[in-house]
């Protein structure tokens, strides 16, 4: 799949997905305008909708009533402000069938996004003129600048 990305200024950025256009934007912190949430803000909720899908389609498979099921992400962070843990919480009514409680929490830890963080693609970077049919990867360590 393709995704277009649309430099729009300001901090800015749409990306394409399909049919679909994907906001985002900085936070007014960091010269943005906040107009929309960050690329990393969607990277996390990616995440938890992905394992709310999973949610989802577990109770519909068994019938059970979704209303009433909410979750939280949290994410824990050390002191340089990366991310160390990620966490869930799978909020049940309390008519939530018992002998599926601990299996809901297995269905959501299937999400397809964890499971490609358990195990990360190669992600390359290319740079292509529109001219040029033939991009140069960077697969190695920038060379240091030369005097």
């Amino acid at each position: 799949m393709d995704i277009q990305i649309q430099l729009l200024g300001e901090k800015r950025i749409d990306a394409i997905v399909g049919p679909h256009r994907v906001r985002t934007d900085q936070p007014v912190s960091d010269g943005g305008q906040a107009s929309a949430p960050a690329p990393f803000d969607l990277f996390l909720a990616s995440l938890a909708t992905c394992a709310a899908f999973y949610v989802l389609a577990f109770c519909d498979a068994r019938a059970i009533p979704t209303h009433g099921i909410n979750m939280v992400q949290r994410d824990e962070r050390d002191e340089a402000g990366h991310v160390k843990r990620i966490a869930f919480e799978i909020h049940l009514p309390d008519e939530f069938p018992e002998k599926y409680r601990a299996a809901v929490v297995r269905a959501a830890e299937g999400c397809k996004v964890k499971r490609v963080l358990a195990h990360p693609p190669e992600v390359v970077v290319s740079a292509v003129l529109s001219t040029d049919p033939h991009p140069v990867a960077r697969s190695e360590e920038p060379q240091q600048a030369r005097d």
